[in-house]
């Protein structure tokens, strides 16, 4: 039953990001933004729902220590995953689709967004991680943290919003795929009214939470059934089945050669994760933000997400491209995580 499970689950999660990339295209689109804030703003907001969700329930509506140590480590386990699996998977589909439509690996991305974005994150993290070395019973330097971290990431959306306004880098995209409920364009594709629009991202990111919540609870019960480490449980295999939408969504991108919308979905959710989602574990389990017995090896991933970013971005900002076989390195960093969590399962370090 659990397979069955996890089969409709990954096609639902497919059809959902499927129709959000349509939708949310033509969502900037209506709206005159460019790629940038449709990627790094608007479709990583959208698909870092179902793993916000996680640390969320858990630290506002679950209660106790074990509760704030789960929502921490989903918390931290996001921008790991983003800036080591996301990006390999991502290099991967570049490099396999790289022979049809150019020469090389080189992907026709702004470096510009990209490095505002990466800057953003770097200066966002540095802060929540920073202050988790802190005793755990300081709580008002965690607050402060929190406050600077949503300021930061209001900037970065006024940013993106305020440097795109006026273009339109899209060119022709796909008809909507809900276009046939637009009763004031019987027939005809495009251009279809904001509100149509606004039902297909709604409705597919309906699909995306719920496929992703039925996946991550096949995938929990499986790994109970055959005996799986709960630690291994909630450092590696529950993160990877949560951040599905933005893999799926970079993959979809990469195929349709908007690589600027496909990296900008993973670095927009890396700073959303780091700052949105922490500043709820920063005030809500101030006290469990810290590190320490339980948490090691939580930050230690944060520790690899820098080192990741680090060896993917600054090769990038000193020859002003980005190659698809750069964004490998990522696989590197995860399996060294894995590594890790495996010593410390196994006893050989302490957690």
């Amino acid at each position: 039953m659990d397979i069955v499970l996890l089969a409709v689950a990954f096609l639902v999660i497919l059809l959902g990001a499927e129709l959000f990339t349509n939708g949310i295209e033509w969502f900037g689109k209506k709206l005159e933004l460019a790629e940038g804030a449709v990627g790094s703003v608007l479709a990583a907001v959208g698909t870092a729902l179902p793993e916000t969700m996680i640390p969320i329930i858990a630290i506002l509506f679950s209660g106790g220590a074990s509760s704030d140590e789960v929502g921490i480590g989903a918390i931290l386990g996001a921008p790991f995953m983003l800036s080591t699996l996301a990006m390999f998977v991502t290099g991967v589909a570049v490099i396999i689709v790289a022979r049809r439509r150019r020469p090389n690996d080189d992907m026709p991305v702004n470096p510009g967004v990209l490095a505002h974005d990466m800057k953003f994150f770097v200066l966002a993290y540095a802060i929540a991680v920073g202050v988790a070395f802190l005793p755990a019973d300081l709580t008002w330097p965690r607050w402060t943290a929190a406050v600077v971290l949503l300021l930061i990431y209001a900037y970065y959306v006024r940013e993106h919003f305020q440097a795109d306004a006026g273009h339109d880098p899209h060119g022709e995209l796909a008809p909507l795929r809900f276009h046939r409920l637009d009763r004031s364009s019987p027939g005809h594709p495009s251009p279809p009214r904001l509100r149509i629009v606004s039902l297909q991202v709604l409705f597919a990111l309906g699909c995306i939470v719920a496929g992703a919540a039925v996946f991550v609870g096949a995938v929990e019960h499986l790994a109970h059934s055959f005996g799986v480490d709960e630690i291994l449980l909630a450092l590696v295999i529950a993160p990877i089945a949560t951040e599905l939408p933005e893999k799926f969504n970079s993959v979809i991108w990469v195929r349709q050669g908007k690589d600027t919308l496909a990296m900008g979905n993973i670095t927009g959710a890396m700073v959303f994760q780091s700052t949105i989602p922490t500043v709820v574990a920063l005030v809500f389990a101030s006290s469990s933000w810290a590190v320490g017995p339980g948490t090691n090896i939580a930050f230690a991933s944060a520790g690899i997400a820098f080192l990741s970013s680090a060896a993917i971005f600054i090769p990038m900002a000193r020859r002003g491209r980005l190659q698809g076989r750069g964004l490998l390195v990522g696989g590197l960093f995860y399996l060294a995580y894995l590594a890790l969590v495996g010593a410390a399962v196994l006893g050989v370090i302490p957690l």
